[in-house]
């Protein structure tokens, strides 16, 4: 365990180092909030859209930059793998269970801080729209995102540990788009209905979305809430070993 937790030293030094990660991993994510703040504004009242209500579009947009989380998570691992720095860890005593650890845990830490900035973000805009934010529910919601911050994490763990570093962070940039499409980020996906709704059922990113939504509002309701958070947990927890699994596969071979 010692091994594991130095080596997401190293890791989450190696990602705050990267310009990058504050680019995609921060900024973006918060020039996306205040975008889609001022796209409400401009919105009729009686129109009855409600994707981009500061108490709705603050839980999709931590979501949102949670996919970013997942890109750097297979650069980084994609990096290691295409120099010398990983075959000579490989020598050392560290097992496939520590560089897996030493991978999740730093990235899980970087996208908790994220979500925290975009809450206080959220906060800050929904006090001068005057729509304040529910304290108590952006404190469920932090909790709520973590199987979901877990999920992205191990989907980018999985595409740096199987591609290079040339095809991964674009592979996961794909996943970015249709995470952002079928997740109902950017649009209702329930009013929609129809085959694009049975479409987003069909991927985790739309309980991901549904679950934080809820949380937010304080909907504790089995088809809104917890049914959500149980299949994005159940994700989480199934890529999460299965991309322990191939990395120790890789490591061994």
């Amino acid at each position: 365990m010692n091994r594991a937790f130095a080596f997401s030293k190293r890791c989450f030094k190696e990602m705050i180092r990267d310009p990058l990660s504050y680019i995609f991993c921060l900024g973006f994510p918060l020039v996306m909030l205040v975008i889609m703040s001022l796209v409400n504004n401009s919105i009729p009242a009686e129109s009855n859209v409600t994707t981009f209500r500061i108490e709705n579009l603050t839980p999709a947009v931590a979501i949102f930059g949670q996919m970013f989380v997942m890109l750097f998570t297979s650069l980084t691992v994609s990096a290691d793998r295409s120099g010398a720095f990983l075959m000579r860890l490989f020598a050392t005593p560290m097992t496939g269970r520590d560089f897996s650890l030493g991978y999740i845990l730093p990235m899980l830490v970087i996208a908790v801080l994220q979500s925290v900035i975009t809450f206080i973000a959220g906060f800050i805009i929904s006090l001068i729209v005057g729509s304040a934010l529910n304290i108590g529910g952006m404190l469920v919601t932090l909790i709520v995102l973590l199987p979901s911050a877990l999920m992205f994490v191990a989907i980018g763990f999985i595409f740096g540990t199987l591609f290079n570093e040339k095809a991964a962070p674009p592979l996961s940039s794909i996943i970015i788009s249709l995470g952002s499409f079928m997740g109902g980020i950017w649009f209702d996906a329930e009013k929609t209905g129809g085959i694009m709704l049975t479409l987003c059922k069909c991927t985790p990113f739309f309980y991901c979305t549904k679950s934080a939504r809820s949380a937010m509002a304080l909907d504790f309701g089995a088809e809104n809430f917890f049914i959500p958070l149980l299949i994005v947990t159940a994700c989480a927890a199934l890529l999460t070993a299965v991309s322990a699994a191939i990395f120790s596969r890789k490591m061994k071979a």
